[in-house]
């Protein structure tokens, strides 16, 4: 498994990608809703302006010569700490039917040695809190509770 940096070329499939994760997520919040009626309707221009802005970066996970997810990563800093370094998680999708297969630790420990490799002090994921899934598989992978956001509605 490696991770391969999206391109211009990839747009289309990291829309396609992204849809299929934003629609599962749908079902944890009405906050979740999903604009569009299918991936052909979403825009590409928030995968685009990713490659314009260095501090966020799309991989492709692939796997030989098939592509069985995508990860978003983006670099911050908060310097009024004293680890302040990080690097968050987006993203993170691998297809359902490649799931439980050991994609998901080999694109976390990627990540990790990418975060070492730029010194970054801490990696940082959120998850759905109803998504026990996520939540069990970061916990797995050595990630702790840090806060809870929450969200309101503003209508």
């Amino acid at each position: 498994m490696e991770l391969v940096e999206a391109t211009e070329d990839d747009l289309g499939a990291l829309v396609d990608r992204w849809f299929d994760l934003a629609t599962s997520m749908e079902r944890y919040s009405e906050l979740n809703e999903v604009a569009y009626a299918d991936a052909a309707a979403v825009p590409d221009d928030g995968f685009r302006a990713h490659l314009n802005d260095p501090s966020v970066t799309d991989y492709l996970v692939v796997d030989g010569d098939e592509t069985v997810g995508f990860v978003t990563l983006e670099t911050g800093e908060r310097p009024s700490r004293q680890r302040g370094r990080y690097l968050e998680i987006v993203n993170l999708e691998i297809d359902e039917e490649r799931r439980s297969q050991g994609y998901g630790t080999a694109v976390v420990e990627r990540v990790t040695e990418l975060a070492r490799d730029e010194e970054r002090d801490y990696l940082t994921v959120s998850c759905e809190w109803g998504n026990d899934d996520a939540r069990r598989f970061y916990r797995d992978a050595g990630f702790e509770p840090k806060q809870v956001t929450y969200a309101r509605p503003l209508e």
